[in-house]
């Protein structure tokens, strides 16, 4: 096996710290950019090598094509950047492309020959067959689809009134289907983020719905009791006022009723700092297949109390990382005996570092006398284990 070189690492570390959204807006956008520097070669290759073109035409035709192409790569960028909300439309990209498309053309036909007696097409032709398409397929990633189609349409009558016949419908033909390809990777890079975006909000929601849980429980449990303290305190305190022997009574009856008040918000607690593991079990499946992660679990808990507990928080733990730092598409959990893992196909770092969740577990697995462990495995897996005595 040959060793990867400390550039193609760090290169690798790259791509796999991104998210899935964004691993896949960026090979969109390099296929996007590859097809715009790609075919300006062929206009370009075939002036270079026509002899009825002057050398003096053909470097001023090749370098107007390259600037062209930029203006288009530019326009690319623009679009999709609009496209996404984050920026305005491109008004300065499109009308400088638009311009330079016109200028490229015009000079094209201008200076360039057309074809030879008996010829079917002539050095023109390739100016005029493959600026126009290049340009309304940059165009097709920011005007709206019916604008865009209104563009082709015109762009389809003009080569057929320039090119011969032979060479316009073919190329109207792939006009068609590069900006329809062009505008349906755009609008599924859209797509993308937004699924990126829900997965996070999903997860957020998910920690917001546990805190007004625990916020709820608090307000039933002590809130009413607390009312019942203060309306019996106000009554003693009139009662001892007026030297009534009440006041006595009223008063241990606050004392009772706080002790009581006490005992409730101990066993609120207790039951926000525990974790089932049956229960957790059941929750992650159900979590992570509603966020489009295939979750199997393996074995079934028959562990005492504590360490039961113990391997419950474990789960909530992998869950809540899977979720909110993986791009995860299957996840496993098994329970062998007092030994939890779990695994998934997601890691997007090749070094894994405690946070404060997992630090937090592996400090309340220390208290039983067990261990756990984070690693990464080839190629892009993460496996958390939590090995109890």
């Amino acid at each position: 096996m040959v060793p990867l070189g400390a550039a193609e690492v760090t290169l690798l570390s790259w791509w796999r710290s991104r998210s899935s959204a964004s691993r896949f807006d960026y090979f969109t956008r390099s296929s996007f950019y590859l097809t715009l520097v790609a075919l300006p070669i062929l206009p370009m290759t075939s002036l270079a090598n026509d002899d009825s073109v002057s050398r003096t035409a053909a470097v001023a035709t090749i370098v107007a094509i390259v600037v062209h192409a930029a203006c288009c790569m530019w326009l690319v960028h623009q679009g999709i950047e609009h496209y996404l909300g984050k920026a305005p439309f491109p008004r300065l990209a499109l009308t400088v492309a638009a311009v330079v498309t016109a200028v490229v053309v015009a000079g094209g036909m201008a200076v360039l020959p057309g074809a030879p007696p008996g010829g079917r097409d002539g050095p023109v032709d390739a100016v005029t067959l493959f600026v126009p398409v290049l340009f309304v397929t940059a165009v097709s990633c920011t005007l709206r689809p019916r604008v865009t189609a209104a563009v082709v349409a015109a762009t389809g009558v003009f080569l057929v009134l320039t090119v011969p016949l032979g060479a316009a419908v073919p190329m109207t033909i792939a006009l068609v289907f590069f900006t329809a390809v062009y505008r349906t990777s755009v609008w599924m890079i859209g797509t993308m983020w937004e699924l990126d975006r829900s997965r996070e909000v999903r997860a957020s929601l998910a920690v917001a719905e546990e805190r007004l849980r625990f916020a709820r429980d608090l307000h039933d449990v002590v809130g009413r009791n607390l009312s019942v303290v203060a309306l019996k305190a106000e009554l003693a305190a009139k009662l001892a006022q007026r030297g009534r022997d009440e006041a006595v009574a009223e008063m241990l009856e606050v004392r009772r009723i706080a002790q009581e008040s006490l005992d409730e918000l101990r066993a609120v607690v207790s039951g926000y700092r525990t974790a089932d593991l049956t229960v957790e079990l059941a929750g992650a499946r159900s979590l992570l297949t509603s966020a489009g992660i295939d979750c199997r679990v393996i074995g079934e808990p028959s562990l005492p109390d504590e360490a039961a507990g113990a391997l419950g928080w474990a789960v909530r733990e992998g869950v809540t990382n899977v979720l909110r730092h993986s791009e995860a598409r299957t996840c496993t959990i098994a329970l062998r005996g007092t030994t939890l893992t779990m695994s998934n196909d997601g890691a997007t770092a090749t070094t894994i570092r405690f946070g404060s969740g997992l630090t937090g577990l592996r400090e309340r697995v220390a208290t039983l006398g067990g261990s756990v462990t984070a690693t990464p495995e080839p190629p892009h897996r993460f496996v958390l284990t939590v090995e109890l005595p």
